[in-house]
């Protein structure tokens, strides 16, 4: 029983690792854990070649059916930017179709992040946003929305999901319930977003309503809504929203995964590993935990130490990874994807400069990107 406790509490995060190669600590702890997945950032990505190659190292270590995660949504986040070239973001791709009544392009958008994704082995890219683009919002969200209305949110989205599906790489909407109306950055503090029930019901969360036979996954954030029953609590903890609205009312069935735990938005409401603990009892499939392998073995060893001390977690803990294997069996594509030809990587660079070229002609001007 012990040993499938410790299969379980491994199977439900998905986590990062520090730089361009395993390292010998990294490869022990990756067989302790046996992850679900592993998320890259710009960190540990340099070329095509290597990249695959910490990947396929990496998914040895990992649960089966194991996630390939990457952030590439277009413009500020684009983990690929400098390996291959800058995606053109989310606003500037729903603004140009807009004003070129070209709603093609949001699904051309797709298809070039999948073939990005694909071409350094990941299976999987953390986008579309589902935000909405509010004034609130716009210092801390920049160009990652598609617009400030829920219709322009779920035409660009519907699109970009078909381009993504059509390469067989999965998307994930993000954050739910939505930052639209938020001041804060979650990294660094927990957002309280002052807005009505009936505007998040109408609008926030229109998109997931509308989207949700078409998001292999939706991300939770770690905002507070003070509006909702679970007021103070962020989202990712909070049995009302994960539970109650995206379980039930809205009846999500895909895989639910938390923002990274070690946000400022959850660590400074509670400990990392109570917030684990808390995520999983409310409904989420995955953990996400990016950056540091301290926190990661701690909250691999807290969701071990709930389930020893708790026969009702223990049975629950074990049910969700029984759950989570089936839901990654059906998501996420299994071995590493064909690696592209010299010819074909330039090939697609130029197909992505190209369209960053179309949009720019009515986009505007993008931000820096971010790390």
């Amino acid at each position: 029983m012990t040993q499938s406790i410790r299969q379980a509490a491994g199977s439900l995060l998905a986590v990062g690792v520090g730089g361009t190669e395993l390292t010998a600590l990294e490869r022990a702890w990756l067989k302790l854990v046996r992850p679900a997945g592993i998320i890259l950032f710009r960190r540990n990505i340099n070329d095509a070649q290597q990249t695959r190659a910490l990947l396929a190292e990496a998914a040895q270590f990992c649960a089966p059916h194991s996630a390939r995660f990457v952030d590439v949504e277009g413009g500020a986040v684009d983990r690929l930017r400098d390996a291959l070239a800058p995606n053109p973001s989310v606003q500037a791709v729903a603004q140009a179709a807009q004003a070129n009544n070209r709603a093609a392009l949001a699904r051309e958008h797709g298809e070039l992040v999948a073939q990005a994704v694909k071409a350094f082995g990941f299976n999987s890219t953390l986008a579309p946003v589902l935000d909405l683009g509010l004034p609130e919002s716009q210092q801390v969200m920049g160009t990652r929305c598609a617009g400030p209305t829920a219709t322009e949110v779920v035409a660009y989205a519907r699109d970009f999901l078909a381009g993504l599906a059509a390469q067989g790489v999965a998307g994930c909407g993000k954050h739910f319930p939505g930052l639209g109306g938020g001041t804060l950055d979650s990294h660094l503090e927990t957002p309280k977003i002052r807005r009505t029930w009936q505007q998040l019901w109408q609008d926030d969360l229109e998109p997931y309503r509308a989207l949700r036979d078409a998001l292999p996954m939706v991300m939770v954030n770690h905002a507070a809504y003070p509006s909702a029953p679970d007021e103070k609590r962020p989202a990712s903890v909070s049995g009302f929203w994960i539970g109650a609205v995206l379980r039930k009312r809205i009846g999500y069935r895909g895989i639910i995964l938390s923002d990274d735990l070690e946000m400022g938005g959850v660590t400074k409401f509670m400990p990392m590993e109570e917030a684990a603990v808390a995520s999983l009892r409310v409904g989420s499939d995955l953990l996400l935990i990016c950056h540091h392998p301290e926190p990661i073995l701690s909250v691999f060893e807290s969701l071990i130490a709930a389930a020893e001390r708790s026969p009702a977690f223990c049975k629950l803990l074990l049910a969700r990874a029984r759950e989570a294997a089936r839901k990654r069996a059906k998501v996420f594509r299994a071995g590493m994807p064909p690696a592209l030809s010299a010819r074909q990587f330039e090939a697609l660079r130029a197909q992505i400069l190209r369209f960053g070229e179309t949009v720019a002609q009515t986009a505007p001007k993008e931000e820096p990107a971010t790390q």
